[in-house]
């Protein structure tokens, strides 16, 4: 738990330094998640999706943003037999991700953004057929960073609330396993994520404030 907070104190120094020319927000939602490779399928494992995030506006209608997220990941499937190889499997993988899109806006309603995330393992957990899988190192077969490419959509619900769909992939694998029947298979990420996006009201410069007085 220590690594996360340190990890997201890290990355959201950049959001405060330069609060003076960014927007800022904050994002809350859920993954529904699978592994391709693991042969499970499905987007049955679900997560948190949370953390702070800015926008820096490039023009009119285009504009990036980074965000600091803690995002679990992960694949589930429920037992498929009634014995001890229940075919019952369930991984948690727990990322610190940092995203950085660019996006386009359009008619102040509907934004599009397309991007990378690069995110840090900081914990995982694994189950086969019901039984705690231990290994031997702190992350097991899987590999300390994830590197994602997004594709985003928002739709504005209210002023300074969005709806926020997003998809991500696995750059590179996670981990290459060899299974019973000899088979050999890369490991990847597939993310479909859901959640609501609120960006802080700008205040007034004191400019302004001096000329609605002056207009008063």
């Amino acid at each position: 738990m220590r690594a996360i907070v340190t990890l997201i104190l890290f990355f959201s120094i950049p959001l405060f330094i330069f609060a003076q020319n960014i927007k800022g927000g904050v994002a809350l939602g859920f993954n529904a998640s699978q592994v391709d490779g693991d042969e499970v399928f499905g987007y049955h494992k679900y997560g948190l999706n949370v953390g702070p995030l800015a926008i820096i506006p490039v023009g009119k209608y285009f504009s990036f943003s980074l965000e600091t997220l803690y995002n679990q990941k992960g694949s589930y499937q429920r037992p498929q037999r009634d014995d001890s190889l229940s075919g019952e499997y369930k991984l948690i993988l727990n990322y610190v991700d940092v995203p950085v899109l660019f996006r386009y806006t359009d008619k102040d309603v509907f934004t599009f953004g397309t991007g990378f995330s690069w995110g840090k393992l900081v914990d995982f957990r694994e189950w086969e057929h019901g039984r705690r899988v231990i290994w031997n190192t702190p992350y097991g077969p899987y590999k300390t960073s994830d590197v994602n490419v997004l594709i985003d959509a928002q739709f504005k619900l209210l002023t300074g609330l969005s709806f926020d769909f997003r998809y991500a992939y696995s750059v590179a694998k996670l981990r290459t396993r060899t299974f019973l029947t000899g088979e050999v298979r890369k490991q990847f990420n597939n993310i479909i994520t859901f959640r609501l996006v609120y960006v802080f009201k700008d205040k007034p410069k004191k400019s302004e404030k001096l000329k609605v007085k002056s207009e008063k």
